[in-house]
């Protein structure tokens, strides 16, 4: 049986030079809007022959710094900037975007769990099928912006994955690597089925991703990063001109599972330490307080490994299962 094909459509050229705004339409029936669509803002940049970068945010829709330094960069590059082509996405998963909420309102897709997608599935599902099947075999390097949003906060770092194919994984860190956050990151991912850096990277296409803060919110700096980092990448792949900007970036490893501190109780945090925070194997990371009574201990949660404090649990209460802290190893 044939796959129907995808039914996106752009209302902009992919293809021609010039700048253009515009939206992939993607129908979408629903009570309030029988022949309705989701439009999905995108704009293309293009100027002559040259690679093409792929720039995302919002792939989850709680997240904002890859959305509003995107709106920025759609609104300022001029295409006599650009050497070949750029293809801006502010918010991946719109729906979410548009919520404020890590998964689609619509089907609850966690769109970074739901690649390679299908055409005829969901709307999340469907999203996903046109970037994997359309403009990621278009693209040489794809930066995707993440942050913690409303559950977790990181410490701000450009990342790349180990991957198999050696000369690829070194292209995808020294692009990290040019992004010049204040971290930059070699990630272990604990759940990487589905995920768009899985589709990109099995394509053998440059791969970028960040963290840059969390809770929900952006902050002045984490913009300043974001801003500063995309165009280094964007320099460092040819597609703009002049140096990139280099400051200094401490180098991170999630060499196993021992980075990952999961909570099994549920309660109140108590912070211990604080993100950037030096940690010895064993060291105290949090306390669990109860949330029914007093005059109950705390649950303690400790470290795994000796290492830097880069990710924590956000939210002042927890629940069984959820990740409460991340310990890297400094390279």
């Amino acid at each position: 049986m044939t796959m129907p094909g995808n039914p996106i459509v752009p209302t902009i050229p992919l293809d021609q030079d010039g700048i253009h705004h515009g939206f992939l339409r993607l129908p979408y029936s629903r009570d309030d809007s029988a022949w309705g669509s989701v439009m999905i803002p995108i704009t293309v940049i293009r100027n002559g022959e040259g690679p093409t970068a792929l720039l995302t945010g919002g792939n989850h829709g709680d997240e904002y710094e890859g959305p509003v330094v995107l709106q920025d960069l759609a609104l300022n590059l001029s295409p006599d900037d650009v050497t070949g082509r750029v293809i801006i996405v502010p918010a991946l998963n719109y729906p979410a975007f548009r919520a404020g909420t890590r998964t689609s309102p619509i089907d609850k897709g966690n769109m970074n769990r739901s690649f390679p997608g299908r055409p005829d599935g969901s709307v999340t599902q469907k999203i996903a099928h046109y970037f994997d099947s359309v403009l990621i075999p278009q693209a040489d390097i794809v930066l995707d912006f993440h942050s913690g949003g409303k559950t977790l906060d990181f410490v701000p770092f450009a990342s790349a994955h180990v991957l198999d194919d050696k000369a690829q994984q070194e292209a995808c860190i020294a692009a990290a690597r040019a992004f010049n956050a204040p971290y930059t990151a070699i990630m272990l991912e604990i759940d990487n089925v589905g995920m768009y850096d899985t589709a990109v990277e099995e394509k053998g296409k440059v791969f970028v991703t960040t963290e840059l803060g969390g809770g929900g919110t952006a902050t002045a700096q984490s913009i300043a990063i974001a801003k500063k980092g995309v165009r280094n990448v964007l320099r460092h792949a040819g597609i703009l001109s002049g140096t990139i900007e280099l400051g200094p970036s401490i180098s991170l490893d999630m060499p196993d599972g021992d980075c990952f501190v999961f909570c099994e109780s549920q309660g109140m945090v108590e912070p211990v330490v604080d993100l950037g925070d030096e940690v010895a194997a064993g060291d105290l990371v949090a306390r669990i307080w109860s949330t029914e009574r007093t005059g109950l201990a705390p649950e303690e949660y400790r470290t795994k490994r000796a290492g830097l404090l880069m990710a924590r649990h956000f939210p002042g209460l927890i629940k069984s299962g959820d990740c409460l802290a991340v310990v890297a190893v400094v390279v």
